[in-house]
């Protein structure tokens, strides 16, 4: 009989999940449920071109202009998940029960959320789904300020769109520095800087107490040092949880995520995980990523393996970030050890590259696409390399990427 392959969740690990099953045994039924109505869309534009006005959600399907439908892949919207019976192999919904051969939990991220600015709170937005977007850009478009909390890639992406709007915008960031997550201190510098050029505040070191709606309905921030901030409209972008929830009530290893191996298992064979919402083993221990090709690669593991392939997989990181005309990338694995190398570059170009006994290990850049495309290469081919030839501007990587292989 065809093998029964049940994907939960709306994003691209679920997608590519799907497909990859799909593709793997052709013959199999896969069937992805959704909670939203509507096809898996791209979210990267949520925060950037559908805020601005040049995209709708819907403008980007994560499986292409034919959908899911397309692959071969059965879609049910709507289905919001209860439980898993792991001993009948049978997953309980709001759409009904779906058996399963193999069943693979791809159910991304929930927010995490202030206490004085709870998503019931008028004028307060969070950020994640097509409806979270639609209603951002409803209340931007008739606001004349806005407050940021966080200054992570989401929060500053949302910035600059409102900054490029004309709002009057001002971040708060708890830490000692913007993108600490993510970048090193003189790449947030320079970005913490073009925020500034376009006009939007940034204040670091600035932990919120409390919110207070004012008789006009705007919004009072106070910080901790006794600062008040005021604004029409105010977002929150403090980065998310693994959503394991289901995952832990199925009895299934969990910890600040859905624990998997290599090849994408569960405790449970007959159950994979993929995308945000797992933990799986990194070059140091078990480790949890947040980002677009992450949740595309493992999810395409998750699927094949599900489908009876044998892959394993071991990422090299990546992320990008569009604010302004700075086109942000990161890749690689951070290391405390590394050596930083910075390459000089021209006008907002950037490149900070962190090499651990004589490899390179990770990388940041603005505005360097050819150049972290190459360095990606040195890295996944661990290439040994020279940190003085990384700093000099006329030594090419894609030419050492060739010295390596002669």
């Amino acid at each position: 009989m065809p093998k029964n392959i049940v994907i939960v969740g709306g994003g691209p690990a679920a997608v590519w999940a799907a497909i990859e099953a799909k593709r793997r045994d052709t013959d199999a039924r896969v069937t992805l449920l959704t909670d939203e109505d509507c096809e898996p869309y791209e979210k990267p534009p949520l925060s950037k071109a559908v805020l601005g006005g040049a995209a709708a959600p819907e403008h980007a399907p994560i499986a292409g202009g034919g959908g899911l439908a397309a692959h071969g892949v059965e879609l049910v919207r709507q289905a919001r998940c209860i439980a898993i019976d792991r001993a009948a192999r049978t997953l309980a919904t709001s759409a009904g029960h779906f058996p399963y051969d193999a069943l693979v939990l791809a159910t991304g991220s929930v927010l995490r959320e202030l206490r004085p600015l709870p998503p019931s709170m008028p004028r307060v937005h969070y950020l994640r789904t097509a409806a979270d977007a639609r209603a951002l850009k409803a209340a931007m478009d008739g606001c004349k300020d806005m407050i940021v909390v966080g200054a992570g890639l989401i929060g500053l992406e949302v910035a600059s769109s409102a900054a490029a709007r004309g709002i009057a915008v001002t971040v708060l960031e708890a830490a000692p520095m913007a993108l600490a997550r993510c970048c090193d201190a003189a790449t947030s510098a320079a970005i913490v800087a073009e925020h500034r050029h376009h006009g939007v505040e940034i204040e670091l070191d600035c932990a919120l107490i409390q919110a207070t709606p004012q008789q006009d309905g705007r919004l009072a921030l106070e910080s901790s040092d006794g600062d008040l901030y005021v604004a029409d409209i105010v977002v929150v972008g403090v980065g998310v949880k693994p959503d394991d929830a289901l995952a832990r009530a199925a009895g299934l290893e969990t910890g600040d995520g859905v624990f998997v191996d290599a090849w994408c298992r569960t405790s449970d064979p007959a159950i994979l995980a993929a995308g945000d919402c797992t933990r799986f083993p990194g070059p140091d221990g078990r480790v949890h990523l947040e980002n677009w090709k992450h949740a595309q690669d493992q999810g395409a593991v998750a699927g094949r393996n599900a489908a009876g392939a044998d892959d394993t997989y071991t990422p090299v990181p990546s992320f990008w970030s569009e604010q302004y005309d700075l086109y942000i990338q990161g890749v690689g694995w951070p290391s405390d050890g590394a050596r930083v190398v910075r390459r000089p570059m021209a006008g907002k170009s950037a490149l900070a590259i962190g090499v651990d006994e004589g490899r390179i290990v990770a990388a940041v850049g603005i505005n360097a696409q050819r150049d972290m495309a190459a360095i990606r290469r040195l890295i996944e081919r661990r290439i040994a390399v020279d940190p003085e030839t990384l700093a000099d501007p006329a030594r090419p990587f894609a030419e050492m990427l060739k010295a390596a292989t002669r």
